[in-house]
């Protein structure tokens, strides 16, 4: 069975001071995102899951780490969807079939291949909430332009620990 994303929905009525037409584009915006970050949510926990070797420990818990502060950037976009009139697309068979993201595999040698693996989705993510931001921008809307903003400075820190496990200078 292929399972294929219904047609965004007309907006639920809010006295929200976004015209109708933005909202419907920002909704879209944010809920491609919203896919993409439920997917990082996921490599995250399947990494934490599945590392091993001598830095198993540190890693262990730096991706269960990265894991919590993704699923709270997942549940700041799917709200403010909501919040814009809309439907936060965030079941996982919908996540799955709208992320692009590339597919973690499930098999990973090391734990710094892991570390690499990691280090490329979050860095694939926050390209993607970065264009997002742009785009946000020019339809003018502040609130959610302000939204993927935190969800930008949040990637990058946890980018930043991801990447500092493999830089040795």
């Amino acid at each position: 069975m292929t399972l294929v994303a219904p047609a965004a929905p007309k907006l639920f009525a809010t006295l929200n001071s976004l015209p109708e037409p933005t909202r419907i584009r920002v909704v879209a915006l944010l809920n491609q995102r919203l896919a993409d970050a439920i997917d990082l949510q996921a490599q995250c926990k399947q990494a934490h899951w599945n590392v091993k070797g001598p830095q198993f420990i540190a890693l262990h818990k730096l991706f269960d780490e990265v894991h919590e502060a993704v699923a709270g950037h997942v549940d700041l976009i799917a709200e403010r969807v909501v919040q814009l009139g809309g439907v936060a697309a965030g079941t996982v068979r919908l996540a799955a079939q709208a992320s692009e993201l590339e597919e973690y595999p499930l098999v990973v040698g090391t734990g710094m291949d892991h570390v690499r693996l990691l280090a490329a989705a979050l860095g694939a993510f926050g390209s993607r909430i970065a264009a997002t931001i742009r785009e946000l921008d020019g339809l003018g809307d502040a609130g959610s332009t302000d939204l993927c903003t935190e969800v930008s400075r949040g990637i990058d820190q946890w980018l930043w620990f991801v990447e500092a496990h493999r830089q040795t200078h």
